[in-house]
């Protein structure tokens, strides 16, 4: 049997445990947080329980604070909505048409709801070029991803594009007064779009 140095053994074994299959993953900050956490919480129990009777009083106390920001938790996390802003830019679900957009519009613009029906009257114009293949109808995508898209695929359409945005974004990020004649210039803009995509 062959006689090996021991230090070319050792020499060895510290280059093969040296490759990268064989370090220990550098634990994230979030992990050291959560043993730092833990560990406090440890150290606090165990003064806590070798302390007597006011040991037990520390215990329970430590049990309702804990109990209480679990309620907290519980209490906020259910009330959280998207806002309506999220809403409107992120459409969920089926892909609704440019004609239930329109017809949504219509009737905000009847009952007087004109933020809500410049939002609509947007969205038609959207789903009408998504349907004619000049912008990409994607969740989440922004006004002014679609303003750029409309740049690049309609050159023609782009300043009455740009305006429309911008109507919608003042009426509907803005909250600004949003009234009538900003509906109606809406339309108008959002026809002159369509006549120049061809329809």
């Amino acid at each position: 049997m062959p006689v090996r140095d021991p230090e070319q053994v050792r020499e060895v074994t510290r280059e093969v445990l040296s490759r990268p299959e064989f370090r220990v993953p550098e634990r994230s900050l979030l992990e050291r947080a959560i043993d730092w956490v833990l560990e406090l919480i440890g150290r606090l129990l165990a003064a806590l329980g070798g302390s007597g009777a006011g040991g037990i009083v520390g215990l329970v106390l430590l049990g309702l604070v804990l109990l209480g920001v679990g309620v907290l938790v519980a209490r906020f996390s259910r009330g959280l909505t998207p806002s309506p802003e999220v809403a409107a830019a992120v459409p969920g679900g089926r892909r609704r048409s440019a004609a239930e957009w329109r017809a949504e519009a219509e009737a905000h613009e009847r009952a007087g709801a004109w933020r809500e029906a410049v939002r609509s009257r947007y969205r038609a114009l959207v789903a009408d070029l998504a349907f004619r293949g000049l912008v990409e109808e994607v969740p989440g995508r922004t006004a002014g991803e679609y303003r750029r898209e409309v740049g690049r695929a309609l050159p023609d359409a782009a300043g009455d594009f740009a305006g429309a945005t911008e109507l919608f974004e003042v009426a509907w990020y803005g909250r600004s007064d949003t009234g009538a004649q900003e509906a109606a210039h809406l339309r108008d803009l959002s026809d002159r779009v369509l006549q120049r995509a061809g329809t």
